[in-house]
């Protein structure tokens, strides 16, 4: 190991005595869901968004809110 390794490397203590709990929690703060698609589709969905003028997001999120009423329905 070189002497740069050790500032990448876990201390065995951390000091947290004048931390702040819930500094930086956002009350209304919304988790956003990640969804990775393999790269065929994702590129088919990019061309079928620009095609429609649309942001591929506003895309995929138009497609799925169709998907989800037609499953209902199916249900």
């Amino acid at each position: 190991m070189n002497k740069d390794s050790t500032a990448y490397e876990m201390k065995t203590e951390y000091d947290f005595s004048k931390g702040e709990r819930g500094k930086f929690h956002k009350k209304n703060a919304r988790f956003r869901l990640p969804i990775y698609l393999d790269n065929k589709l994702e590129q088919e969905l990019i061309a079928l968004s620009e095609k429609k003028g649309m942001v591929l997001s506003d895309f995929v999120h138009r497609l799925l809110k169709k998907d989800v009423s037609m499953l209902k329905e199916m249900l």
